[in-house]
């Protein structure tokens, strides 16, 4: 049975910048991002649609020593709501997790914005802990995105 996590990040920045830094992860994560990602490096596709694979390099400092890469396949993307799903189909994240499953919606807050990233999920074994490190990693994701738009 399937388990899952959500979250909600309210952030200063506008939903529409939020959105494209999102889109634009490939240029904009290892520089906006540098603690969290060495790369996003485009695999198949342009990177942005539905059907699009990355590679996402981790470095060792990132959250988890145990998690270096992950490729990661887009499989809806709609710019109206603003909001994406990927699967992970390879990297170090399916030695703990069978399938793991993302999304992520941005949607306008006042001034500023929220982030709802929610992740679903089948254990590798019972021994396995929810994704805690890789929640706390999203968090940290869209806090410093923030911040990196705020002062660009």
């Amino acid at each position: 049975m399937s388990s899952k996590v959500e979250v909600e990040v309210e952030v200063k920045s506008s939903a529409e910048k939020v959105w494209e830094s999102i889109r634009e992860s490939t240029t904009v994560f290892p520089k906006a991002l540098p603690n969290q990602y060495n790369s996003v490096e485009v695999l198949e596709g342009d990177g942005k649609s539905a059907g699009s694979v990355r590679l996402m390099k981790y470095p060792p400092n990132a959250g988890s020593t145990e998690i270096t890469s992950s490729k990661e396949k887009i499989e809806e993307v709609d710019e109206e709501k603003r909001s994406l799903s990927y699967i992970v189909i390879d990297g170090d994240v399916l030695k703990y997790y069978k399938n793991f499953k993302a999304s992520l919606g941005v949607n306008a807050k006042g001034n500023g914005s929220v982030v709802k990233w929610c992740c679903e999920f089948d254990k590798a074994d019972e021994q396995v802990p929810d994704p805690d490190i890789i929640k706390d990693f999203a968090i940290k994701s869209f806090q410093d995105l923030d911040a990196y738009i705020l002062s660009h």
